[in-house]
């Protein structure tokens, strides 16, 4: 994640994928996410339920967890994009990155017991919010890659 935040411009740029182009891309994943978050296919998968007879798990990238996977670069490139070049914008960023890596580090280790405590429809409820907030902050992606590629003022 720290590679790709300081140095995510720089691999699009010599792969000539522009600013915009990857934020339409990185908000059309995280609202992939935000609906498998909505509809509980991520539930479902994580409960153990059988998915289709001829999905492979072994082409999913089993090292890249979804905590640091392409939704989290996408968003990390995307943020220090918007930063602008001032150094410490950047380092602001990056230092809101760690902070909330510790923060999802807490989360995993309170999570079984919340888990007990909401029950099944309380985490539910919660997921479905937070997919609807995780969905609008990928529309905005798209609309901030849309007019930043001069498609709409």
């Amino acid at each position: 994640m720290l590679l790709f935040g300081l140095a995510g411009e720089m691999i699009l740029g010599f792969i000539g994928i522009s600013m915009p182009a990857f934020r339409i891309a990185g908000g059309i994943l995280l609202f992939l996410t935000a609906l498998d978050m909505l509809f509980e296919r991520r539930t479902h998968r994580r409960e153990g339920q059988k998915s289709e007879p001829d999905h492979d798990p072994s082409v999913f990238p089993l090292a890249t967890p979804l905590i640091a996977g392409p939704g989290a670069i996408a968003s990390i490139i995307l943020l220090v994009g918007q930063a602008g070049p001032e150094w410490t914008s950047t380092a602001a960023v990056l230092g809101l990155m760690v902070v909330m890596m510790v923060v999802t580090y807490g989360f995993l280790l309170a999570s079984p017991p919340m888990e007990r405590m909401l029950g099944r429809t309380g985490t539910i409820v919660i997921t479905r919010l937070l997919g609807m907030l995780l969905a609008a902050l990928a529309v905005q992606f798209v609309i901030d890659g849309v007019r930043g590629a001069g498609m709409i003022s």
